[in-house]
């Protein structure tokens, strides 16, 4: 590296990455202006589809860290999202909780399902692995329909909306803020982690748990530690699901659920976050966009996510090769 004439160090060669980091910031306000007007400009049918978009921005980067970060296949991550869901329900109708101080027990009941669950089955590897996470989440999804507390198959109904601040969410506008406000706290939480000294470590098990035990990893704690993170995405994403439907029942968390959220992530990028809230926009979108093809617009989704796949096979934004 030389110096100019005055002493100073060039910057030529950082032109590019300057470039680059200001071009992301302009796209990131950019979509962020469009998602504060967007209600405006669209109707209260488009807001609604945009609200669960959001939700599953949430959840799907949730399960990215599990998936994406530490490499572990779950099947079952519909169980933290209905965890946070019913718990919110149980404690607001039948015990008279205020959201606010029910929010932090829901939060709390998903990491220790994550924790007893986690801990005993996290030590298995691909297949199995995927096997004990398919059994806890139809688990829970049984539980809740045949559970008097839950409601069994009926459900919980009449939750009431929380207020912030002398702040009444009501509207599907206001959750549809509330959604937008946990999607970027989603995605902040998201890089930060990724860029932690836990993310690397997440990084070496995906890629070799045997060498990154033999590097001082503990990989059973590592993964652990990525399932309870995983769960909490999950069951803030619940809580407020149920706040802004005001009823849930066990169909809202099936095996189904489970696999949108997974494929979301598959389809956007494993580990890449803009690749996964790209996966979600499109999984939750792409049914609605295709909606004037009546009973076909299905069909034509699901090949379109074929083809998308066949010539896209690591995702459609995936991470960078070792990252």
């Amino acid at each position: 590296m030389t110096s100019n004439s005055n002493g100073a160090v060039p910057t030529h060669g950082l032109g590019p990455f300057l470039q680059d980091a200001r071009l992301r910031w302009v796209v990131a306000i950019a979509i962020l202006a469009f998602l504060v007007v967007a209600p405006m400009i669209f109707g209260s049918y488009i807001t609604v589809i945009l609200t669960n978009a959001l939700l599953y921005v949430v959840l799907c980067l949730g399960l990215n860290i599990v998936v994406g970060y530490a490499g572990l296949l779950d099947l079952g991550y519909a169980a933290f999202f209905a965890v946070g869901a019913y718990t919110i329900g149980v404690l607001t109708i039948q015990f008279g909780f205020n959201f606010w101080v029910a929010f932090p027990f829901a939060v709390l009941a998903a990491v220790l399902a994550g924790v007893i669950i986690g801990g005993p089955t996290l030590r298995l590897r691909s297949d199995y692995l995927a096997i004990v996470t398919l059994g806890f989440g139809e688990i829970v999804r049984f539980s809740a329909r045949n559970l008097e507390i839950t409601g069994r198959a009926s459900g919980i109904s009449g939750i009431q909306d929380p207020s912030l601040f002398g702040w009444q969410i009501r509207t599907q506008t206001d959750y549809y803020y509330v959604f937008v406000v946990l999607a970027i706290i989603a995605v902040i939480a998201s890089f930060r982690l990724a860029n932690s000294r836990l993310g690397r470590a997440w990084l070496y098990v995906r890629h070799d748990e045997d060498a990154a035990e033999a590097m001082g990893i503990n990989r059973v704690q590592v993964k652990l530690a990525a399932y309870v993170i995983g769960a909490i995405f999950g069951a803030v994403g619940g809580a407020f699901f149920a706040a802004n439907l005001g009823a849930i029942s066990p169909e809202s968390f099936s095996f189904e659920q489970s696999v949108l959220v997974l494929m979301a992530v598959i389809l956007g990028g494993m580990g890449k976050i803009p690749g996964v809230i790209l996966g979600a926009f499109i999984i939750i979108l792409g049914p609605e966009l295709l909606r004037d093809l009546g009973e076909f617009r299905l069909l034509v989704f699901a090949v379109g996510l074929l083809l998308i796949m066949l010539f896209r096979p690591s995702g459609i934004w995936p991470g960078r090769r070792g990252a």
